[in-house]
């Protein structure tokens, strides 16, 4: 249906406006907070374009015209108000949103039972949203960084916690295809070891950052799936506790990767990441393995470029065979025997740093945390807790 036929300009019925208006509002979808918000995206875009179009068209050296551009501008942004366009007008309370949510939940098998439960008392936490807007005032080295969360302490106690877990871990590395100390390094660098893993409760966090619209999409698909882990009996809503972003457990995984890739290790119908440290530790190595580890290389090495090495190598899209870094001069230690592996080069500092020729696992890395310090990080700390 066109907009002509919806609103008919020589229609003076006041009756008649109001019922093409909420006729216009049905068609653009403005009755649902779905609609709503998509309808202001796409007005805010409309009215931008357009007032750039009376810019160039009508000249401000002209005062006549100039009164007429205002006029116009000033009557769109009045109809945007009236028909509820504006964002603030859009926006629904939280217990609205939690209508709106709760209905989505129903849609995909969330009992009433667990909906009432988890909704109960529920409201935003304004420390999480102070979190998410707060930047660091500097910014980190990789050496700094490294000197941060690859302590002497983290060491010994990645060392300790993999005699520790030889039995369990032996048998996640068998079964998984990963290295027993990437998997304690993660879970040193994640949680050191199961101690830091987070107290602020999940739902309520996530359901403060979907609501709050920064990145509502995001974050209302991991509301949804805590609720769906609430849901089939994994944990309770008082335990279901973890980093202000949402991050649960031993090994922080968020809703949709617990959906993902967290495993019932030992078999007694939960999963349980942030109590059970065999679960938490299959899930981790799962969360590897089926994204592509392989469990007979390791993760990368620190090297040296010739003089007049091409920059244009450093570029994590172009990988060689080590045989072929080798030739054209790249050197360093403890490379693997295997000459045709492939590896590219990374430097997390960019020219004024170290640099580092990484191996199909670095990527794996990166999928879990999309930090090249994070990766070095991992890869660091594991090499160090395996050395005897």
């Amino acid at each position: 249906m066109s907009l002509k036929n919806l609103i008919d300009a020589g229609d003076s019925s006041e009756s008649r406006w109001e019922r093409k208006e909420q006729l216009l509002k049905n068609v653009l979808g403005l009755n649902n907070i779905t609609g709503k918000r998509r309808a202001c995206e796409a007005v805010n875009m409309f009215r931008g374009s357009f007032y750039s179009y009376l810019d160039r068209r009508i000249s401000p050296k002209r005062p006549i015209a100039r009164t007429f551009r205002i006029a116009v501008k000033l009557a769109i942004l009045l109809v945007l108000v009236a028909i509820g366009h504006s964002p603030g007008a859009t926006k629904p309370s939280f217990q609205v949103w939690l209508a709106d949510v709760r209905k989505e939940a129903l849609s995909i098998g969330v009992s009433e039972e667990t909906l009432n439960s988890a909704f109960r008392d529920l409201r935003p936490i304004p420390m999480v949203i102070e979190r998410d807007r707060s930047q660091p005032e500097f910014k980190l080295t990789l050496d700094e960084y490294l000197n941060r969360v690859v302590t002497e302490r983290t060491i010994r106690e990645g060392r300790k916690k993999l005699h520790e877990h030889r039995d369990l871990l032996t048998r996640i590395s068998k079964q998984y295809g990963v290295q027993s100390e990437f998997v304690v390094a993660l879970w040193g660098i994640e949680t050191r070891y199961g101690q830091r893993t987070g107290s602020f409760p999940v739902l309520a966090a996530v359901a403060t950052l979907a609501y709050d619209g920064r990145r509502s999409k995001y974050f209302r698909r991991e509301f949804l799936n805590a609720l769906k882990i609430l849901d089939d009996g994994h944990v309770s809503r008082e335990n279901m506790n973890g980093s202000w972003a949402g991050a649960m457990g031993q090994v922080q995984f968020m809703p949709s990767s617990f959906q993902s890739y967290a495993v019932d290790y030992d078999g007694d119908g939960r999963i349980d990441i942030w109590n059970n440290v065999g679960d938490a530790l299959a899930s981790a190595a799962n969360y590897l393995a089926r994204s592509g580890w392989e469990g007979d290389q390791g993760w990368g090495r620190e090297i040296q470029l010739p003089m007049g090495f091409n920059k244009k190598f450093i570029n994590s899209r172009i990988s060689k065979s080590l045989s072929e870094w080798h030739r054209i001069g790249v050197s360093g230690k403890g490379f693997p025997q295997n000459p045709n592996l492939q590896a590219f080069i990374v430097q997390p500092d960019g020219e004024v740093g170290r640099t580092f020729l990484t191996y199909p696992n670095y990527r794996v890395i990166l999928k879990w945390n999309r930090s090249n310090f994070f990766a070095v990080a991992v890869g660091t700390l594991a090499d160090r807790i395996a050395m005897p």
